[in-house]
């Protein structure tokens, strides 16, 4: 059986330069050319370091588990363990990863299995950002909840969330700074973080505008697809006194307003600009002109969660922990949404025949 004498003898550097660099403790302490030969004197060897040897001499498995409520099964979402599996593996850590699809007796399961198996730390990845109960976990596991936040906020854990506020208000302010000061909002009718933030961030744009709140320029639709979009957006957009451009709680509802426009013989941006949010890349990139947009950070978030996961599981565990909220930036992606307004809003013509075919 292969040991790290023989990695050591081939290579020709001490046990402990190669115990250092397969331990992946090497950083700041073994020149990059020097881990680089280990690495693939050990891989010539065909040498793989016992973890389960080195977990009872260090206490730690480099193992994360993460628990999904229905994440994985969602593309722009499943972002967030694609960034934390990418920081996982640089700093030499697997995640285990088990998708729960919201059913608590899975997570409590989930949950039995991978303390079971002494991981070092615990991630807990929501669908979208909203209030949790979070997993009741051993003082010694530290956890971290990403896209939410938890219902007690004296919890002494980290949460991650996107900062949908500071989003909402950088959209509006591309908006402003085209020179629209009518701005209308689609929102969501339903009780959620993003809901009341989204609108927060519509409303400090305004102000940072001197542009007056006008609560006739917001309608709400009770979901956030297309096609429960259509009439809200239909409302908004037959006024006599339309707005000259549309900030959407979402990119769906982005598609209903460029469907709503077409069917009254509105161009985008000529006649009426557009801004999204989400950055749901089949629709933001697919309709014509591009949609400009907010880009939800969901790959920084994960790769955040695994990073602070690490760092938690490297301290001390009588160490105090305390609650710790981490907010994401959330960019504006421009695209070909966004013009200056026409000096004159005119009435809309006559509707077009609705286009039959919507996503939804």
């Amino acid at each position: 059986m292969l040991t790290m004498k023989d990695v050591a003898t081939r290579a020709g550097v001490s046990i402990s330069t190669v115990s250092l660099v397969l331990s992946g403790r090497h950083k700041g302490r073994v020149r990059d050319s020097v881990v680089d030969h280990v690495r693939d004197v050990a891989d010539t060897l065909g040498y793989v370091p016992d973890l389960m040897a080195r977990g009872l001499r260090t206490r730690q498995t480099h193992t994360i588990g993460l628990i999904s409520d229905r994440v994985a099964s969602i593309p722009f979402a499943g972002q967030m363990i694609g960034g934390a599996q990418h920081v996982a593996i640089d700093e030499e850590y697997l995640i285990l990863m088990v998708d729960t699809d919201g059913d608590q007796r899975v997570v409590r399961e989930a949950l039995t299995m991978l303390l079971q198996r002494n991981v070092d730390a615990l991630i807990y990845a929501c669908e979208y950002h909203q209030v949790v109960v979070p997993p009741v976990v051993p003082d010694r596991v530290p956890l971290v909840i990403l896209d939410g936040r938890p219902k007690d906020p004296s919890a002494p854990i980290d949460w991650i969330i996107p900062d949908e506020r500071g989003g909402a208000a950088g959209a509006v302010s591309v908006l402003t700074d085209a020179g629209h000061r009518r701005i209308g909002f689609c929102t969501i009718s339903r009780d959620l973080p993003a809901r009341e933030l989204r609108l927060q961030g519509y409303a400090d744009a305004l102000a940072a505008a001197g542009i007056p709140f006008d609560p006739t320029l917001v309608v709400e639709a009770a979901e956030a697809g297309t096609v429960h979009t259509l009439e809200p957006a239909r409302a908004l957009l037959d006024r006599p006194d339309r707005p000259t451009a549309v900030f959407c709680f979402g990119d769906r509802m982005a598609n209903a307003v460029y469907h709503v426009a077409h069917e009254r013989g509105l161009r985008i941006p000529e006649d009426l600009s557009v801004v999204g949010f989400d950055n749901q890349i089949d629709i933001s990139e697919g309709l014509v002109p591009g949609l400009t947009t907010v880009q939800l950070p969901h790959r920084a978030m994960g790769e955040l969660a695994a990073h602070l996961a690490i760092q938690r599981a490297g301290e001390d565990p009588h160490t105090e922990r305390h609650p710790t909220e981490h907010i994401v930036p959330c960019p504006v992606v421009r695209r070909g949404s966004v013009a200056p307004p026409l000096s004159r809003v005119p009435a809309p013509p006559n509707p077009r025949t609705p286009d039959p075919e919507l996503v939804s």
